[in-house]
C-alpha cells in the first residue's frame, strides 16, 4: 500500500473490533504526503525519525524561553547583557577613536558611527586617576626634597578618582537631562558620555609632564590641555547645542566652558601646585601659602 501512495484509513467501533465494521463502506483512501516528510524509509534510522513525534509548533514557554536565550532578547538594568552592550567594541576601534579625539578631522560623532561606547571613556578616566595620583605625588615628593621623610598619601586617589569620574559621568547626564528639557530630539546620553570620556585622552600626557617644579610650564601644559579639550567639545557638542534656542545654546555653551576651567583648574592646583591643598605634612594638612597655590 506505501507503494501506490494512498494511506489508509479505517473507522474502529467503540470496542475497537474490526468484525463488525464494513470495509466496503468505511474504507477511505486518500493522497499520502508520506514520502515528502520521512524522505529517507530505507534504513532503521530513517524509520525511526518518521515514527517520532511530527513536526509541531512549540508551545508558547518554550518559544519564549528561546528567545530570551537568542541576539533579540530583552536586557534589563540587572542584567550582565544590558550593560555588555555599551562595551560592544573592539581594539581597533576604541584606538581609531582616540587617534581621532587627539587630532580631529572630522565631527567624533560620525567616527562613532552610530555606535558610541563606554569601553573607551571608562579606561581613559581611570588612566588619568592613575597618572593624576602619581604625579601629584612625584610633585609632592619634590617640593617636601629636604623637608623630612616623605609619606605617601593616597587621598590624592580618592580625590582624582572623584574629580575624573564625576565630572565624566555626572557632567554628560545633566547636560543631556539640560537639552532634553530645552527641546532638543537628537541629544543622546551614550554620545555625551562618549564625547567627555574621549576628550579627556589630552590629560594623560598633560598629568605626565605637569610634575615639573617649574610653576610656568606646568601653566603651560594644563593650558594647552585645556583648549584642546574644549575645543574638542565645543566642535562636537555645538550641532547638538545648537537644536535649541539661540539664547539656550549660548548659555549651555558657556556653561560647558565654565565646567572645562573648573576641571583643568582642579587638576592644576590640587595635583600640581607644590603648594597644594591636598598635600599633607607629618600626617595633617598644612596651610599652603596663598601664592603657592598656582
Amino acid at each position: 500500500m506505501s507503494r501506490s501512495g494512498y494511506d489508509a484509513v479505517v473507522d474502529v467501533d467503540d470496542e475497537g473490533d474490526l468484525g463488525h465494521t464494513d470495509l466496503q463502506e468505511d474504507l477511505e483512501f486518500h493522497n499520502s504526503n508520506f514520502s515528502e516528510t520521512a524522505p529517507a524509509l530505507g534504513t532503521g534510522a530513517g524509520r525511526n525519525k518518521s515514527s517520532a513525534s511530527p513536526s509541531l509548533p512549540l508551545p508558547a514557554t518554550a518559544s519564549s524561553a528561546s528567545q530570551q536565550g537568542g541576539s533579540g532578547s530583552k536586557r534589563f538594568l540587572w542584567t550582565l547583557s544590558f550593560y555588555a552592550q555599551f562595551f560592544d567594541v573592539d581594539t581597533t576601534s576604541v584606538l581609531h577613536r582616540c587617534g581621532a579625539a587627539l587630532f580631529p578631522r572630522a565631527n567624533f560623532l560620525d567616527v562613532l558611527e552610530g555606535n558610541p561606547d563606554l569601553y573607551g571613556p571608562f579606561w581613559i578616566a581611570t588612566t588619568v586617576v592613575l597618572i593624576l595620583f602619581l604625579g601629584g605625588t612625584i610633585s609632592a615628593y619634590l617640593a617636601s626634597a629636604g623637608k623630612g621623610t616623605f609619606a605617601y598619601d593616597f587621598g590624592l586617589l580618592s580625590g582624582a578618582a572623584g574629580l575624573i569620574y564625576g565630572y565624566t559621568f555626572v557632567i554628560p547626564v545633566a547636560l543631556f537631562l539640560a537639552l532634553r528639557y530645552f527641546g532638543s530630539e537628537s541629544a543622546n546620553l551614550l554620545e555625551c558620555w562618549a564625547l567627555y570620556g574621549y576628550g579627556n585622552l589630552i590629560w594623560i600626557p598633560v598629568a605626565l609632564i605637569s610634575w615639573s617644579p617649574i610653576t610656568i610650564l606646568n601653566w603651560v601644559f594644563v593650558g594647552v590641555g585645556f583648549g584642546l579639550s574644549v575645543a574638542f567639545l565645543l566642535r562636537n557638542l555645538y550641532p547638538v547645542l545648537s537644536a535649541t534656542d539661540r539664547q539656550t545654546s549660548k548659555v549651555l555653551l558657556i556653561l560647558v566652558v565654565a565646567l572645562h576651567f573648573g576641571l583643568a583648574i582642579a587638576i592644576k592646583v590640587l595635583f600640581f601646585a607644590h603648594g597644594s591643598p591636598a598635600l599633607k605634612d607629618g600626617g595633617e594638612k598644612t596651610e599652603p601659602e596663598p601664592g603657592r597655590l598656582f
